[in-house]
This record gives C-alpha cells, structure tokens and sequence, in this order.
C-alpha cells in the first residue's frame, strides 16, 4: 500500500506533464516553407529573354522538385496481421507392484496383501488468436523542405479539419524520389520512405477515447498484481 501511494502522486504528475504536449495546430515544425529567391543566382544581362536559373522544361511535366514546391500524397495505406499459437503438453505416468509371493502363498500383514498401485496424468492445452487490420485512405499536400544530394526529396506536410467541438489533423514526413511523381504530382503514400503518417484528434471526442491515467498504471507494468 505504501508502495501504491508513492507511485500515484509521480503517476499524477506525468499524466499532467504529458497533457501538456498535445497537437496544436499552427505547430511551428509544420510550418510552410518558401523557396528563397536570394539563394538563387544573380540574373546575368545577356541579351536574351531566356534565363537558366528560373527556366522550366518545355516537354516535361511540372512536378515538385525544389524547396518549397508543393506534392499531392495519395494515401493507400492498408495493414493486416494475424497471428495464432498453441500448444498443448500431455503427461501420464504408472506404477504397479504384483503381491508378493512366498512359499506359493501371498505374504500379507495382518490379512492385507503387500502390492502397491499409482497412476498419474496432466493434460495443458493453449491457444491463441489475434487478428488486426487498419486502413488510411485520402489526399494530404505536403511542402519540399529540402533536397538531398541524389536527388531525393524530403516532404512534410499536414492538414487540420474542424468538426463541430473538435479537430481532426493529418500529418506526414518522409523522403520521395523524383521518379515515383506521376505527371499529376501525385505520389502514393507506400512510395514515401521512412515515413510517419499521423492521424488522430483534439477536443471533446478525442478525449473521450483516452484512457484515464489510473486505469493506464492498472495495465502498466508498474502494477504488481
């Protein structure tokens, strides 16, 4: 008890300190980024109307390909795992002595023949079943935030929807390659490495779905029952 008692002032204090770090909608990691024109090359007098630097391909679709453009993720995601287990332990044992003989008679004491009889069995039998499946689907733009050396580029983006007393947000980051935009500048979100897709809620019913801190040490390891 004294134990419970210690534990449930620290459980307090984290379940307050981890309310604290909910999702905000203007998240400054989230901002939008612009390209910055004063990192491009001075315009150089030549004569012609033609400029290399701000020039875009005659016979190639406009697809995102510098800090600040904007590509349109496809979410198509789709998980299902199933597992099952079982086991099953059977154990028998048996022990029997004849009656002792002696002199073609059964040796007895006090009328009760001397034989000994024992058996034993154990049977355990377990199983185990679990099934999940989740699935994301939509749209969500998201920002190039920065160029790698090879080409790829680095996306971040995410999108707030207001319902009635609560929000809804979805959030990516990732790296794309160039290859895998489609003429639409469209990417599909599988195609997307190394990336975090976020989709939860604030307010009301958000919280309602949350579980209460001490029912979370009930569950938790800390409980030793």
């Amino acid at each position: 008890m004294k134990v419970l008692l210690t534990l449930l002032p620290l459980l307090f204090l984290g379940a307050c300190a981890s309310s604290q770090h909910k999702p905000i909608a203007d998240d400054p990691y989230y901002a939008p980024v612009y390209p910055d024109d004063s990192s491009e090359t001075a315009l150089v007098p030549t004569g012609s109307i033609y400029t290399n630097n701000r020039a875009t391909a005659l016979f190639s679709d406009l697809k995102a390909h510098r800090v600040g453009d904007i590509v349109t993720i496809e979410l198509v995601e789709s998980t299902q795992a199933k597992k099952s287990a079982g086991n099953q332990i059977s154990k028998g044992s048996n022990l029997s002595v004849n009656p002792l003989m002696a002199a073609g008679r059964n040796v007895t004491i006090n009328g009760n023949s001397l034989d000994v009889g024992y058996s034993d069995s154990m049977d355990t039998a377990r199983s185990a079943d679990t099934d999940q499946s989740n699935s994301l689907s939509g749209e969500i733009s998201a920002n190039v935030i920065q160029v790698l050396g090879n080409g790829n580029l680095v996306v971040r983006g995410e999108k707030w929807i207001t319902i009635n007393n609560g929000d809804e947000f979805i959030r990516i980051t990732g790296i794309v390659r160039p290859q895998d935009i489609t003429t639409e500048n469209t990417v599909q979100s599988p195609r997307v490495a190394n990336a975090r897709i976020q989709y939860s809620g604030t307010g009301t019913f958000a919280d309602s779905q949350k579980v209460g801190w001490l029912s979370k040490f009930f569950m938790s390891d800390w409980w030793p029952f």
